[in-house]
């Protein structure tokens, strides 16, 4: 009995460790929807095979990576990630166009006392127009630093930079 249990337990923390919390998943569906100005979206959830994964930086799950569609027309793809900060985690969305060029990039939940300043709209605004074929984005660089933030920044700008890479990988295989 108390192994199923151990078991169990088990299988629903392995579970878990792919779906996005509902919290989560609401407060990017309002950035979406704010952002492209719709009533309302359909996700087509984008699957990467095991193997393809292991061959990027950035993790991608069954819910995480998705096409974007609004009345059956292609706006784009978004990406909720989670990132490091000093103690905890942060959850982010990015939000691509077609082309898979960084239009939107938003911190949904923040969750340690300082360098919650990395989810200011200003700061945010530099990853826009980052693509693929972006040469990596460097911290006290391309990307200003922040006072009292500084493992946020460097873990959001590497989450970044990972995730750039990784959508690299995936056009190259021809996921995308």
């Amino acid at each position: 009995m108390f192994k199923k249990f151990i078991l169990l337990g088990f299988c629903f923390t392995v579970l878990s460790a792919f779906l996005i919390p509902e919290k989560i998943e609401k407060k990017a569906d309002k950035v979406i929807l704010k952002h492209f100005n719709i009533s309302e979206y359909n996700k087509q959830l984008i699957s990467i095979s095991e193997a393809t994964n292991s061959e990027t930086d950035a993790e991608f799950n069954t819910k995480n990576f998705f096409r974007i569609f609004s009345n059956e027309q292609f706006l784009g793809y978004g990406y909720i990630g989670n990132a490091p900060s000093k103690t905890a985690t942060f959850d982010y969305l990015v939000l691509f166009d077609q082309d898979l060029i960084i239009i939107k990039s938003k911190v949904l939940i923040y969750r340690e006392e300082y360098g919650g300043e990395i989810g200011s709209k200003r700061w945010l605004k530099q990853f826009n127009g980052a693509t693929t074929s972006t040469e990596e984005l460097r911290y006290n660089q391309e990307i200003i630093p922040i006072s009292g933030a500084t493992i946020s920044v460097q873990s959001m700008t590497k989450a970044m930079n990972e995730l750039l890479r990784s959508l690299k990988v995936l056009r190259e295989q021809n996921v995308l």
